[in-house]
C-alpha cells in the first residue's frame, strides 16, 4: 500500500474526505516518501518507475508508470498517485517491482515454505476491461512447476507439488484436501513435465499457461484439452 495506514481509517469514504482537504493531502505526500513507526513505505525505495498500475477505469493508463503520470501531468509522482487515487474513487490497483529473484529462489526452497498466491481472478472474456494485473493471476503454479522445479532445479517434481497442495492445505486445516487419498476431494491437476510454463507477463498477463491438459476440482472437469469449460465444481473452505 502507497498510503500511510490512518489514511484509511473508516474506510473509502474517509480517505477520499481526506485527500479533498489540501492540508492533509500535503500531509500524505511528505509521508509517502518518509518511513514512519507503524508502517515502511516503498515509494522512496523503490523508485517510482517501478510502480505501475494494474487496473482503473481508464484502461490508456495501465501499465504506466507513476514516474510517468507524474511526467505528464508536470507534478510529482505521490501527486500523481494521489490524484488517480481520488479520481478512481480508490477503485485502482498496483503492481510494484520490489524483489530479487534470486531471493526469491532462496526462500521457495527452504523446506519450510509453502506456495500460494493472493490474486483475484479477473475474466479477459466479455464485461469490464481486466486491465493488467501482476501475471501471478494466471503464473503461479505453472511457473513453480516449469522454472523453479524444471528448470532450476530447486526442489524435485513431488516436492513442488507438495508445497503447492498438501503443506498449505495442512497448514491451514482444510479437511480432505491437497492430496491424493480415498475419500478426498478430487482436486486434480494434469500437467506435461515438459511443456508445463507460464506464459503471462507484466505486458500481456492474461495469457494462460501450457502443458496443462486437464483440471478438476471437486471432481468437475474444468479444463478439458487445454480448454476452459463452464464445469465450476468451487467451492468455499473452511478450516476443519
Amino acid at each position: 500500500n502507497l498510503l500511510p495506514p490512518w489514511m484509511h481509517d473508516g474506510g473509502v469514504s474517509k480517505l477520499l474526505a481526506r485527500l479533498a482537504d489540501r492540508p492533509t493531502r500535503r500531509r500524505v505526500v511528505e509521508e509517502c516518501l518518509i518511513d514512519g513507526e507503524r508502517w515502511r513505505t516503498p515509494m522512496g525505495s523503490i523508485g517510482f518507475d517501478q510502480i505501475f498500475v494494474a487496473t482503473c477505469s481508464r484502461p490508456e493508463l495501465e501499465g504506466l508508470t507513476l514516474a510517468h503520470l507524474a511526467r505528464a501531468a508536470g507534478g510529482t509522482p505521490a501527486e500523481a498517485m494521489l490524484s488517480l487515487v481520488a479520481e478512481e474513487r480508490a477503485g485502482v490497483s498496483m503492481v510494484v517491482f520490489s524483489q530479487s529473484e534470486e531471493n526469491v529462489a532462496k526462500v521457495l526452497a527452504h523446506p519450510a515454505v509453502m506456495i500460494g498466491s493472493d490474486s483475484l481472478g479477473l475474466s479477459a472474456g466479455p464485461g469490464p476491461h481486466p486491465g493488467k494485473p501482476h501475471p501471478r493471476m494466471y503464473g503461479t503454479f505453472p511457473r513453480v512447476l516449469g522454472v523453479y522445479a524444471r528448470d532450476k532445479k530447486l526442489f524435485a517434481w513431488e516436492t513442488a507439488v507438495h508445497k503447492m497442495t498438501g503443506m498449505p492445505a495442512a497448514k491451514l486445516r482444510l479437511r480432505d484436501r491437497g492430496l491424493v487419498r480415498p475419500g478426498y476431494a478430487a482436486d486434480l491437476v494434469v500437467f506435461d513435465p515438459a511443456r508445463v510454463k507460464d506464459t503471462a507477463t507484466y505486458a500481456d498477463p492474461h495469457r494462460h499457461p501450457t502443458g496443462i491438459p486437464w483440471v478438476l476440482v471437486n471432481g468437475a472437469v474444468v479444463v478439458d484439452q487445454g480448454r476452459m469449460n463452464a464445469a465450476g465444481g468451487g467451492q468455499v473452505l473452511t478450516p476443519a
